[in-house]
């Protein structure tokens, strides 16, 4: 290879995208981050380049603005897009269902714009597990019918992939995979990176971690009279490490592929359920804290219970993940722990 692989990574700082902003760059990539910092922080830059002992490049920019992103384009040679800019939160979407669309929607146009007028062909898409809605039966395949989704950000979800399977179909020349997380979980392991939610986190273990690091009063446990194991939600719990893993097996399986047009999807998970209960009494388990928490009311927008079948990404990704619920929670906590003032 006579130079690294540059692949923009939208979104880049964030949870998900900075971990995988590692994995590129320690499989040979070059990454350049692409990121407006509104859900995230331009510490992690320094963060990442700390891990990976070298600079990372990133640009200032909002995924919305064709004219700012058209100038990263002309400037690097872009050889693939990893997409994860987006509005993620699933409750704050039933309470600004326009924000979600505008931004979500709008922001995989413009790449999409960019990735014709540029000539990319090689484009992965942070989808979600939630474009399944609450579905009929479990495990969920790739093939299983999407039921209406539960949330605004589940449907600007199901819509970008709509969107993408068109422009496949319209012989564009791009070959594009949608992955469908689960739940992410953890942390780097050397607790540099992790999630960063601003203000009130919105899922689960971010918010169990600050209950358990005395930065909140209790953690309350939406629902617990589902039809599960104990009443309480069912996910699959995937640690970001492995999840960051298969955007980097993505990117090579659409490299070995030899079509000049491809729409693909893959679920990311572990195949196994996670009860919400399941996950406080093992991180009780594994920390020796006992949890302040309360059971609540349902939240508007939860399904009742999902995990992934993993077989497709196995065999054509080559991938699977391969750290437990254990190994997850002890990164999470191990992270929090280094964030000395706690969340601004």
């Amino acid at each position: 290879m006579l130079h690294s692989k540059k692949v923009l990574v939208t979104g880049g700082a964030g949870y998900i995208g900075s971990h995988t902003v590692v994995a590129l760059s320690q499989a040979g990539y070059e990454p350049i981050i692409l990121d407006n910092f509104s859900n995230s922080s331009a510490t992690v830059i320094a963060a990442l380049e700390d891990i990976l002992g070298k600079p990372i490049k990133y640009y200032q920019k909002d995924c919305c603005d064709i004219k700012a992103v058209r100038e990263v384009f002309v400037k690097e040679s872009i050889d693939g897009i990893i997409h994860f800019a987006a509005s993620k939160a699933v409750g704050e979407s039933v309470e600004k269902p326009l924000q979600y669309y505008d931004n979500n929607i709008n922001s995989l146009l413009v790449i999409l714009k960019l990735v014709k007028e540029f000539g990319v062909n090689h484009l992965v898409f942070s989808s979600s597990c939630t474009i399944y809605g609450q579905p009929e039966k479990i495990p969920v395949t790739e093939e299983t019918v999407s039921q209406p989704a539960a949330s605004p950000y589940g449907n600007t979800k199901k819509i970008c992939e709509d969107i993408l399977k068109d422009v496949v179909v319209s012989k564009a020349g791009v070959k594009i995979v949608s992955l469908r997380y689960f739940n992410p979980i953890g942390a780097h392991s050397s607790s540099k990176i992790g999630e960063l939610p601003i203000g009130t986190p919105g899922n689960l273990i971010p918010y169990l971690t600050q209950v358990a690091a005395g930065l909140r009063d209790k953690l309350t446990v939406f629902g617990h009279d589902y039809n599960t194991i104990d009443g309480t939600c069912v996910r699959d719990y995937i640690h970001v490490t492995d999840l960051s893993d298969a955007h980097v097996k993505a990117l090579q399986f659409l490299e070995r592929d030899q079509t000049t047009d491809l729409y693909d999807v893959f679920n990311l998970g572990t195949g196994a359920g996670t009860s919400v209960m399941e996950i406080i009494n093992s991180f009780e388990g594994i920390t020796g804290i006992t949890l302040n928490y309360a059971l609540g009311d349902r939240r508007p927008g939860d399904i009742e219970q999902i995990y992934a079948s993993v077989d497709k990404a196995r065999s054509a990704l080559r991938w699977q993940a391969s750290l437990g619920i254990n190994e997850a929670l002890m990164d999470a906590w191990n992270w929090q722990k280094s964030l000395t003032n706690g969340y601004e």
